[in-house]
């Protein structure tokens, strides 16, 4: 049994990545860099989004990649800890919510 579920991101394994589909790589990375770059939003709120939506998706790399970049866009400990709550509450509230399509199937079952 492996030691991780996941590998750990290694420069060969990205240029691995960038390797095998050269073209689409630096397309995201272009896009990327768009996506962060400081607009109506600045790279902080940005980042602390991007560590909300990575705890909502379990991508343990953007969980690690975003929190750090959280912080050196000046994000406190307790702003990523609260980013992260508010994710724990749309997925729990997600959850909530499609109750509905159960209750109406078990609606229609029952005739």
């Amino acid at each position: 049994m492996a030691d991780n579920l996941y590998p750990t991101a290694s420069r060969e394994l990205i240029r691995a990545r960038q390797a095998l589909a050269t073209e689409t790589n630096d397309a995201f990375v272009a896009f990327s860099r768009t996506v962060f770059k400081a607009g109506a939003l600045d790279a902080k709120t940005k980042q602390l989004i991007a560590v909300a939506t990575a705890h909502v998706t379990q991508c343990p790399y953007c969980i690690r990649g975003h929190t750090e970049q959280a912080l050196r866009a000046g994000a406190t400990r307790e702003e990523v800890m609260e980013a992260i709550w508010v994710a724990v509450e749309m997925r729990a509230g997600a959850a909530v919510a499609h109750a509905n399509l159960a209750l109406d199937a078990m609606n229609e079952t029952a005739g």
